[in-house]
């Protein structure tokens, strides 16, 4: 009798545009079968919200219409839980509660893992444990986890200099698009955002794209005090990338409290031509393209006037 591989269900939303490389590639050296849900849509987003307490922010809401897009598909849904990546550091507490969350709302099997380094709980600690949880040996769940990363770290690299590349060529107008990646890549929210400035013949930048190394504590040029890992990055990531872009559009959810610090932050203390887009499941394509328009008008004009804001 053939034993067929374990399902493994990953939702496309939130963190899997992180880990989405770690988790695949991973869960692939492991003979399991990885099932993606859907790329989001209207109906993924209506079921998400009828799953959600009206306070939960949008991104949380597609999260969850995602799971429910995936039951049964896969024998697992990964959810993991995050608390803390760094010292002294925390992440937003969706990511905390997200296993409570969807064991609450679903009646599915979960495969999960726990992140919390200020009690010792390592990503690597927790890779070795999901391997133990599906009966892979130490050994083989080890090298599976060294390889996910090794191709997830390539692939970013990758996405770097692709980006580095852009900006020492191109002459045409950048706009540094600051947001967190499940939100800058969603097919309903920085999509949409992306393939309007494209139409308008701009040069998108991303600043989800950046290399650790370059971006380490460049987040205090802004704030000294941020307490959101992922926060802090986007800060930093705005530093480094400030002087080779012409304008910058700030994308959030409704109502992310951490994004409404950090983007109050950036609109007193930077110079350049800067907007602050907040997007919820009411927002209209029509009228978000008419702020759009009217942003790189206004980016346009300055380049013709000579005008540069540092």
């Amino acid at each position: 009798m053939i034993k067929k591989p374990v399902k493994i269900g990953i939702p496309k939303a939130l963190l899997y545009y992180k880990y989405g490389d770690l988790w695949e590639n991973f869960f692939n050296e492991l003979k399991c079968e990885v099932i993606w849900s859907e790329d989001t849509n209207k109906k993924i987003l209506e079921q998400g919200k009828n799953l959600s307490i009206d306070e939960s922010c949008l991104s949380l809401k597609i999260f969850l219409g995602h799971v429910d897009n995936l039951l049964d598909k896969a024998d697992y849904i990964i959810v993991p839980r995050i608390r803390c990546l760094k010292k002294k550091e925390k992440m937003c507490t969706n990511f905390t509660a997200l296993y409570d969350i969807v064991k609450s709302v679903f009646n599915t099997n979960i495969i999960d893992y726990n992140i919390d380094v200020e009690k010792g709980k390592t990503e690597k600690k927790a890779f070795k444990k999901m391997g133990k949880f599906l009966s892979k040996g130490k050994q083989e769940t080890y090298k599976a986890y060294c390889k996910a990363k090794r191709i997830a770290k390539r692939n970013n690299e990758h996405r770097i200099i692709k980006q580095e590349i852009l900006l020492e060529k191109s002459e045409k107008t950048k706009i540094l698009l600051v947001s967190h990646p499940y939100n800058t890549y969603d097919n309903l929210i920085g999509k949409v955002i992306f393939n309007q400035l494209k139409d308008l013949d701009v040069d998108v930048i991303y600043a989800n794209v950046f290399d650790s190394e370059k971006i380490k504590e460049k987040y205090k040029k802004i704030s000294e005090k941020v307490y959101w890992t992922y926060s802090n990055e986007l800060l930093g990531s705005i530093v480094y990338y400030y002087e080779k872009v012409d304008g910058i559009i700030l994308l959030s959810v409704f109502p992310c409290g951490p994004d409404s610090l950090t983007n109050e932050m950036c609109i007193r203390k930077l110079r350049k031509p800067i907007t602050n887009i907040i997007i919820d499941e009411l927002t209209a394509e029509a009228g978000l393209q008419t702020r759009i328009e009217s942003f790189v008008d206004i980016i346009n004009e300055q380049k013709k006037r000579g005008v540069n804001k540092k």
